[in-house]
């Protein structure tokens, strides 16, 4: 009998939507896949979820007195959050400034789209591809992960992997061959 873990997290990371096939929103969704090079739609249902989940904290200590000591910790910290990741400006923390928030300003925020915004990679596909492939950094700590939300604090340190052939990394497979066998036809002469 295989050996199951007795802590498993049943939480769900995604909502697909109550009618799957709403016109508008299929193409919406088609399109926020095809700008932000997405691999399914369901990266756009994570993405709203986890709005929906912080604009609810939102409503919910909008509903507290202002004074609620709750809501003035719970908020700070929610809006230091947000402002941390770049999703609202220092001049905008408030609790109905969350409220605002948009999917698309998530999903400028992935290191996919960073990635490609800093020229690293020459489409948002090639982005995808290069984090899979463990090229890109973010400071000192390598990311695998296409959509790892990027503080805006760190949008700076993302670069090339010291290992990556594009960094400073030694010469990839092909290359290394192509001069193997540039040397051995100069050596032959």
């Amino acid at each position: 009998m295989p050996k199951i873990s007795a802590h498993r997290n049943y939480s769900k990371v995604s909502n697909p939507p109550r009618r799957p096939y709403e016109k508008e929103r299929l193409d919406q969704e088609l399109k926020l896949c095809g700008k932000y090079g997405l691999k399914s739609k369901r990266e756009i249902w994570r993405t709203q979820l986890i709005l929906t989940k912080i604009r609810k904290a939102a409503r919910e200590l909008l509903t507290l007195d202002e004074k609620d000591p709750r809501r003035v910790f719970e908020g700070q910290a929610l809006l230091k959050r947000m402002v941390r990741y770049g999703l609202l400006a220092e001049d905008e923390m408030t609790l109905d400034a969350i409220l605002q928030l948009t999917t698309q300003k998530f999903l400028e925020r992935r290191l996919q789209t960073k990635v490609f915004a800093q020229g690293l990679a020459k489409s948002i596909h090639h982005a995808r591809i290069l984090i899979a492939q463990r090229h890109i950094r973010v400071g000192k700590q390598m990311v695998t992960v296409p959509s790892f939300l990027v503080r805006s604090d760190s949008e700076k340190h993302v670069a090339f992997t010291h290992t990556s052939p594009f960094g400073q990394g030694r010469p990839g497979r092909v290359k290394r061959k192509k001069e193997a066998s540039q040397a051995t036809e100069e050596d032959a002469e």
